[in-house]
């Protein structure tokens, strides 16, 4: 049966669909880029749910014209066929119906955008490190089973291996739509290389994904932005080298939803060209910003829902890396599997699209579809 309210929410959404598409054609619109930006993206997602509402009309005419030639018609194989197509339309309609009132959601803005992915040991010392470098070797592998291109922005190694911190960039298609999940606190419970006793050892590292921000999504004062250069063989920089290529920036920015004024601090040694590395300091402090000043956005969704699944909270126990086990556990949805180490390989998709599916039906409860 139709879901009559589905059908209301529908009216209208193939006049706004050529509203958009001539909008963005116009020579004004076009030359405000942050406005032309948001109406492509509009006009991208409603090209998906006008293709979803075409197909769930065909298949509501397809139901009544069948059951019209099951109530007129007395030929047999006539009616049988009716029949197959009625149950084969009927079967189709729930999950289609689904599919439509997900897109009926508003889809969060920063989704389709790139990411910068922070990670960094938390208690237990050498460990954490340790761990923090496992993270970044299963984040790399599982972005280059994406298709995704990762880049090292910063790094600090660990005394007996892996990371203090780690800072990469990942580029690729709706990567901070997939990656946001991973935002948290990782547990990981193993005997450490450095344990003589056997002892199974609890560390942690913290991962922070932020949305990549554009060059208009924040306003920067560049003149105010004051720049050093250093060898990058340096200060944890990771290629030695004789002239100096590393940059760090300090800018003082001031807190829109707190007021108060802070340093920001960013240094940049990826790569062996000084002016690249400018370039990418400055998409580190937009990304800082943005992060900061949507803060309070985040806070609300997240309050307004209550969600369990991708809340701003950074400081949340998200998921636990138990090795004597070789146990996962996603605390956040009660997810456990048994296959560890191919998931520390990068193997993480299908933890991600239970989380996908949780928050998505939290979704839909508090739109009421």
């Amino acid at each position: 049966m139709a879901d009559n309210s589905l059908l209301t929410r529908l009216d209208g959404v193939e006049s706004r669909f050529e509203e958009v598409g001539t909008l963005i054609t116009d020579p004004a619109v076009i030359s405000d880029m942050k406005r032309y930006i948001r109406l492509t993206k509009e006009y991208k997602d409603l090209e998906r749910l006008i293709g979803a509402t075409r197909r769930y009309r065909t298949l509501l005419g397809n139901i009544t014209e069948s059951r019209e030639v099951l109530e007129t018609e007395h030929d047999e194989e006539l009616r049988d066929m009716a029949k197959a197509e009625l149950d084969e339309a009927t079967e189709a309609l729930p999950a289609l119906e689904e599919e439509i009132k997900l897109l009926l959601i508003p889809a969060d803005p920063e989704d389709g955008k790139n990411a910068i992915v922070e990670i960094r040991g938390g208690t237990g010392g050498d460990e954490a490190a340790i761990f923090a470098g496992d993270l970044f070797k299963m984040y790399s592998k599982y972005c280059e089973s994406k298709g995704w291109n990762v880049a090292i922005t910063s790094y600090s190694e660990g005394a007996a291996g892996g990371f203090k911190e780690i800072v990469m960039a990942v580029t690729g298609d709706n990567v901070y739509g997939t990656l946001k999940y991973e935002s948290g606190v990782h547990r990981v419970q193993r005997v450490p290389a450095t344990e003589t006793q056997g002892r199974v050892h609890t560390s942690a590292a913290t991962v922070a994904v932020l949305p990549e921000a554009e060059a208009f999504d924040v306003e920067i004062n560049e003149g105010e932005i004051k720049w050093d250069t250093f060898r990058s063989g340096g200060a944890g920089g990771q290629n030695v080298n004789k002239v100096e290529s590393g940059v760090r920036l300090r800018y003082m920015w001031r807190n829109p939803n707190t007021g108060e004024t802070e340093e920001i601090l960013i240094e940049c040694t990826e790569t062996r060209d000084q002016p690249k590395n400018k370039e990418r300091a400055l998409s580190r402090l937009r990304t800082f910003i943005y992060d900061k000043e949507h803060q309070k956005y985040i806070d609300d969704i997240a309050s307004r829902r209550k969600t369990m699944v991708s809340t701003g909270d950074r400081s949340a126990k998200i998921r636990t890396y138990n090795y004597p086990q070789g146990r996962i556990t996603d605390h956040r949805i009660n997810y456990t599997i048994y296959n560890l180490q191919a998931f520390v390989d990068g193997d993480i998709q299908d933890c991600i699209d239970h989380l996908i599916i949780a928050e998505n039906a939290e979704k839909l409860k508090a739109a009421e579809l």
